[in-house]
């Protein structure tokens, strides 16, 4: 069996545009999602190519060139004996408005042959429970996604593909669905989170795949992409004269919203440094780097390399 869920390699898209040219929509792909449960960040602004690679995987569009596995098995054409380990949200699922959410998931099963107790563990799954009997023209945007996810775990899904799950969304409903998807990952589901708001993908992933221009630009584990920390976030009385001790042990440090901003891997060199000065400190928080910050970096490189 293989250690990844998803394989791709040297996967391309064209098509053809209305002037009569080619539109290369995924160049030379290659994806690499490891199994074994935890949530993978699948980047990208928006047109970069996520949406188009998911519909390929889910056998929805086809490839023009390049390969494909789930499981170890080769897409399309073992598509049928993969796709019950695959649960997706694509597009905005149909539900009936005047059903209630639980009646709406128990339709389901009966047509996908699921026992109705996996109706009770998505809602629960879900945080739906409480409101699973109120009618779905009732829900919020948030609850109508979590509900629709909820719906892909009726099969009990390995690999749950989940494409820009918080359009629209409120902070409230972004919550819900980062909370969601969060607990899936630590349940043991494989999870391919495609979306564009790092923010909220720090929150969650374990691993990434950063895509501009259907090309691949990054990918590994998320700590590993961004590097070791750097900086420090420093707060100590008599914040003039802890600058210049700083400045004269050779280190950069800058005064930054009532703290200092030291650059240094090492936090004990900077206490030595202020506890020898008899300053001494009243927070010493890392500054973690920023996934937003290390995406824009490679975005904006991959755009002007583009346009030159």
């Amino acid at each position: 069996m293989s250690d990844l869920v998803i394989e791709t390699s040297g996967l391309r898209k064209e098509f053809r545009s209305r002037k009569g040219g080619l539109r290369v929509a995924v160049a030379g792909l290659d994806l690499a999602v490891p199994a074994g449960g935890g949530v993978h960040g699948f980047l990208g602004p928006n047109g970069s190519g996520k949406t188009t690679t998911i519909r390929m995987l889910l056998g929805l569009a086809r490839p023009s060139a390049g390969t494909m596995r789930l499981f170890g098995e080769p897409v399309p054409d073992r598509l049928p004996h993969v796709i019950g380990r695959v649960g997706a949200v694509v597009e905005s699922p149909k539900f009936s408005p005047n059903f209630s959410g639980r009646r709406n998931l128990q339709l389901l099963a009966d047509v996908i042959g699921a026992p109705r107790t996996r109706v009770d563990e998505a809602i629960a799954t879900v945080g739906l429970t409480g409101r699973d009997k109120d009618r779905y023209k009732g829900y919020s945007l948030g609850m109508k996604q979590r509900l629709a996810i909820a719906a892909t775990l009726l099969k009990d899904p390995a690999l749950l593909i989940l494409d820009e799950p918080t359009n629209g969304l409120d902070p409230a409903g972004i919550r819900e669905i980062r909370e969601t998807i969060r607990g899936l990952g630590e349940a043991g589901v494989t999870v391919l989170l495609s979306s564009h708001i790092l923010a909220e993908v720090q929150h969650v992933c374990t691993s990434a795949t950063i895509i501009g221009n259907g090309r691949l630009l990054a990918s590994g584990n998320v700590d590993d992409l961004l590097g070791g920390t750097t900086a420090h976030r420093v707060v100590v009385p008599e914040q003039e004269r802890a600058l210049g001790v700083l400045a004269g042990a050779g280190m950069t440090a800058v005064a930054e919203a009532g703290a200092i901003r030291v650059e240094a891997d090492d936090a004990s060199a900077i206490t030595k440094v202020l506890g020898d000065a008899d300053l001494w400190l009243s927070e010493l928080t890392p500054l973690r780097p920023d996934l937003e910050t290390f995406f824009l970096a490679l975005t904006d490189t991959e755009r002007l390399g583009a346009d030159q």
